[in-house]
């Protein structure tokens, strides 16, 4: 079952156990985003060993936390309710990394799983309950993202489709997440770029995501 045991009886070693080997928690992190096929999950993590990805998705499968599911023709990986229980666990330990992100190293990237469970980590529902229902086609790096919100409610989704406000930025829109650069600003500056829609609503926006570094 867990490739390493540490000799504990305890909650927090039985986790590790299961979910503490490197890539484990970041295929749970683009499994909460949705089931995916092996060749969609080794694309997700560009610099995962085809060998690690197996190994891990066996572990996984093993303790409960994933299992294949046929869906039209093809198998995917799919989350349990079990594995499903960590994602409160995973927004929790992306909303205390952001604080220690700082700039990006060279070769990181963003990928639309990771981009879309940032936003779900940063999303704060009692905000967007009192604004009107607001759509964002957001395109962050290379992640194109249909992101929308209304009320409590939120639904990041891959694509495009109609939207209030259309944007374009890289990874510094950690800076306007954060709060460390005022919409306006990221806009005057180049972090964000306006692509279509009222410029006005990325206030909005980063009242709505918000997480503090």
């Amino acid at each position: 079952m867990a490739a390493r045991e540490y000799g504990q009886y305890c909650g927090v070693t039985r986790g590790l156990e299961l979910v503490g080997e490197r890539w484990a928690l970041l295929i749970v992190r683009d499994l909460l985003v949705g089931p995916r096929r092996y060749g969609e999950l080794a694309a997700g993590l560009p610099r995962i060993p085809s060998n690690i990805l197996a190994a891990r998705l066996k572990e996984l499968q093993e303790a409960g936390v994933i299992r294949r599911a046929p869906r039209s023709r093809v198998v995917v990986y799919e989350l349990t309710p079990y594995g499903r229980e960590l994602e409160p666990v995973v927004l929790a330990l992306g909303a205390w990394g952001f604080k220690a992100m700082g700039d990006p190293r060279e070769g990181q990237v963003v990928t639309p799983d990771s981009m879309t469970v940032a936003l779900r980590t940063a999303f704060r529902p009692h905000v967007a309950a009192d604004l009107p229902p607001t759509a964002y086609a957001a395109r962050v790096g290379p992640a194109d993202l249909l992101v929308r919100v209304d009320g409590a409610a939120l639904d990041v989704s891959r694509g495009s489709g109609p939207a209030d406000l259309a944007f374009a930025a890289g990874p510094g829109i950690r800076r306007l997440i954060s709060g460390e650069l005022a919409p306006d600003r990221a806009i005057a500056t180049g972090v964000v770029e306006v692509l279509a829609g009222r410029g006005d609503l990325l206030d909005r926006f980063a009242r709505t995501f918000h997480l503090a570094a």
